[in-house]
């Protein structure tokens, strides 16, 4: 049976996270939630879910020495990043005065402006981004299987990454201006939404990062 380690690093509630795997896995993955090392190298899969603000993100990995085995994990399994593990990939966020993050996708988290409207009503629009939102996959890929495009998922975010790379574009999502939404690149993919909490769009999505062999096709 695979173990797929959902990431524990002292600052996020992982329960709904590690409950909605569990859900899916159908008793074919063993879900662990660990902040051990030994556990993130030897497990088959590896979820990083965050949330919060970056800084203390980026410290508590520090001070538990998860970010080189963390980086370890993002080149040899598959690793599916959840909001703050979507940020934290890039090289950079003007969080917290700026952050360093683990630099494994050129790019950086800014922060939405604060004079967005809805381009339709002109009402304008709150931040942080919270709610049911559409997601438009940039193109195919495993993690997009059964799920149509324009789907709608939930946020919860004031910001959103910016990579360097077109290619590294998962999705996109309107919410005054264009952000993305999902980052793929090679056995890595990353959402800025909470599949957990996008009820069955959100369970298909985590059911197929399970059956996904931590490739593009």
């Amino acid at each position: 049976m695979e173990t797929v380690a959902v990431i524990d690093y002292g600052v996020s509630n992982l329960r709904s996270v590690a409950k909605a795997l569990e859900h899916v896995a159908g008793g074919r993955h063993r879900i662990e939630v660990t902040g051990d090392l030994g556990a993130i190298s030897r497990a088959a899969r590896v979820v990083f879910p965050g949330q919060g603000a970056i800084g203390q993100c980026m410290a508590s990995l520090a001070d538990r020495g998860l970010v080189e085995t963390l980086r370890a994990a993002l080149v040899a399994k598959p690793f599916l990043g959840i909001c703050l593990g979507l940020q934290s990939l890039m090289d950079r966020s003007d969080e917290d005065g700026g952050t360093a993050c683990l630099g494994l996708i050129p790019g950086r988290a800014v922060r939405f402006p604060g004079d967005l409207v809805d381009p339709a009503s002109g009402a304008r629009l709150k931040i942080p981004h919270m709610g049911w939102n559409r997601v438009q996959p940039a193109g195919p890929h495993p993690l997009w299987a059964g799920i149509e495009p324009g789907t709608r998922f939930y946020f919860v975010h004031s910001y959103h990454v910016v990579p360097d790379r077109s290619a590294d574009i998962a999705a996109t999502t309107d919410h005054g201006v264009r952000f993305v939404s999902a980052v793929m690149h090679g056995n890595l993919f990353a959402i800025q939404f909470h599949p957990e909490k996008s009820q069955a769009a959100g369970l298909r999505l985590l059911a197929n990062f399970l059956d996904w062999n931590g490739e593009l096709r």
